[in-house]
């Protein structure tokens, strides 16, 4: 390759450029980019690399999450700039949860140099460590210099820090990078003088893709006998169907039933042999049944599921527990007896024994329980009605297009589909921001997700939609297309499953927290397609057919109050059928 891929104009464009061209090299494709002065050496050098495709952004902490998204969609680094200040303080909200949920992130922020900071220089603050304990790696790079040496230091150590967002586990890594003026590309003398020493193909010539670590298997040897239940949680493996062919294989071997969490790979993909249990909530509400279903051993996958319900009768019943996990962290909320399995679910394997399996009686009851939890809720759902939110799950579940990337967001969305998602194979491609839970970046993400992807959907409550409005933003930059289904409850509907909705006042103000916002006005201001979903068979043919590019947003307009009673009705309805099929 040419020494043209290298930019002589000054020093920082001379760096930039070493260390841009040793990120093409080492696999990144995208990046991120906020806009200010201080980071223009690193802008310039991103947006003029053939390899690399620069996605301006105005907003920095829709930015990081849109950044977030990608990385996820994609499996692979994703890099994020920014200029120094406060604008670098907005990515933290993204950081956190790629950190918590295992994101590949490369974090870029520009700063003053040493000289211009603690002496009121404009748009300087403490830059250092600013991420914590949320990255992998923090380094602050040196000052660029038109030093040979010093061009092999930021070659080395960006290669390391591009290394350390995949191993030993996927994550953000941080690099401060100070410039000093001049920050545009204009001759200062210095780096031209350096063109003679520098071989690109020489200097770039060890620089390449990273090899994933080697794969480490784990056997689990269960106790004999046992009534064990394999409990899957939110996962969103590299390879979904390989992910519920190896669950297919556990509960095969050891004869355990499997309860799925509705972000779990096992709700929307099919398996051999096994259709994951999904109605638990309403199961596990009929005192009698968790008395007769509670397991002697559980092999808990990823982490626990999101139900409340499910995780209070685990937490009394006191099993004995296996929990599989990639990385070094502890999964175990519930503090149970609990010994870890670090590996990956797909490099699980189990030891076979004669008289290992579980007796046969125990899955049969429960696939018995969930056939009747799962008509009873279906034929409720199925008729006409007022609109209600968990519908809008159900009826995702039953009518999306095959393969749809799906995201979901936090709060009441990420329950209603637990609650109500059928089983099925659609494979549908699950997404969501779950390791720290919040409504942070929602859209912004799902624009990630979307972005060069299938035709993709969001499921998002208002209140998420409203807290990243400014992801709207990013609808000119959109290749591919993002279907918004906007659940407008006025207000934060989880809350009226909660204990403290009896306690009005504070409640509607403070928790609720109503709103009265127009969204057929808002799309409007952003340039964004709006519907008001009619009834059910609008919707569905709203949802059946995807279109191939653009934003849009369907409106189904709720009562949060009214859905939270339904829902009550609709898990009793579920436990009573399950309870009459065993004649309890």
């Amino acid at each position: 390759m040419a020494a043209s891929i290298l930019d002589f104009r000054n020093t920082n464009s001379l760096w930039c450029s070493v260390l841009v061209e040793t990120l093409a090299r080492l696999g990144l494709r995208h990046v991120v980019v906020s806009p200010g002065s201080r980071s223009a050496p690193l802008t310039f050098a991103f947006a003029r690399h053939p390899r690399i495709e620069a996605i301006p952004m105005l907003d920095e902490r829709s930015a990081a999450f849109f950044a977030l998204g990608l990385a996820r969609q994609r499996r692979r680094p994703t890099a994020l700039l920014c200029t120094s200040g406060t604008a670098a303080a907005n990515f933290l909200p993204a950081v956190i949860e790629a950190h918590e949920s295992g994101a590949p992130l490369l974090v870029f922020t520009a700063d003053r140099p040493p000289e211009l900071r603690a002496c009121a220089s404009g748009q300087a603050i403490d830059q250092q460590k600013l991420y914590g304990g949320y990255v992998n790696f923090y380094h602050e790079l040196a000052v660029p210099e038109a030093n040979l040496d010093l061009l092999r230091y930021a070659r080395q150590t960006v290669m390391h820090a591009f290394a350390r967002t995949l191993d030993p586990v996927a994550g953000p890594v941080h690099l401060n990078a100070p410039f000093r003026d001049p920050l545009p590309p204009v001759d200062d003398g210095l780096a031209e003088k350096l063109r003679p020493r520098i071989k690109a193909e020489l200097f770039f010539s060890h620089v390449q893709a990273p090899h994933p670590p080697a794969k480490t298997g784990v056997v689990f040897d269960p106790p004999k006998g046992v009534r064990g239940l394999i409990i899957a949680g939110p996962a969103q493996p590299a390879d979904p169907a390989a992910y519920c062919a190896a669950v297919g294989r556990l509960s095969a071997t050891l004869g355990w039933p499997v309860l799925a969490d509705g972000l779990s790979p096992l709700r929307h993909f099919p398996g051999r042999n096994l259709r994951p249990i999904a109605n638990y909530n309403a199961i596990l509400r009929s005192p009698a049944l968790a008395a007769r279903l509670k397991p002697e051993a559980i092999l808990c996958l990823d982490g626990w599921p999101t139900s409340k319900q499910l995780r209070q009768w685990l937490t009394a019943d006191a099993a004995d527990v296996w929990l599989v996990a990639a990385d070094a962290d502890n999964h175990d909320a519930l503090h149970g007896r609990t010994r870890h399995l670090r590996c990956p679910v797909v490099e699980l394997t189990v030891a076979r024994p004669a008289g290992r399996r579980a007796p046969a009686s125990y899955a049969r009851a429960w696939r018995r329980a969930d056939q009747a939890a799962s008509a009873a809720l279906g034929r409720r759902l199925s008729i006409p009605s007022f609109p209600f939110e968990g519908k809008a799950a159900w009826m995702l579940s039953q009518h999306l297009p095959a393969r749809t990337p799906l995201f979901i967001a936090s709060s009441m969305p990420v329950r209603d589909v637990e609650f109500f998602w059928t089983p099925g194979g659609r494979r549908c491609q699950a997404f969501f921001n779950r390791g720290a839970n919040g409504i942070d970046g929602t859209l912004s993400t799902a624009l990630g997700v979307a972005q060069g992807n299938r035709p993709a959907v969001l499921l998002t409550g208002d209140l998420a939609l409203l807290h990243d409005t400014n992801g709207f933003l990013l609808r000119p930059k959109l290749r591919g297309s993002l279907t918004v289904v906007l659940i407008n409850n006025h207000g934060g509907g989880i809350f009226e499953m909660l204990p403290v909705a009896k306690f009005d006042p504070p409640f509607e103000e403070f928790f609720a927290t109503p709103q009265e916002v127009d969204f057929a006005k808002l799309c409007s201001a952003y340039g964004v397609g709006h519907v008001l979903v009619r009834d059910w068979a609008h919707f569905r043919k709203l949802i059946s057919a995807l279109p191939a590019k653009g934003l849009r947003v369907l409106e189904l307009r709720t009562d949060r109050k009214r859905d939270a009673v339904l829902r009550r009705e609709l898990f009793a309805a579920g436990s009573q059928a399950a309870e009459r099929a065993f004649a309890l």
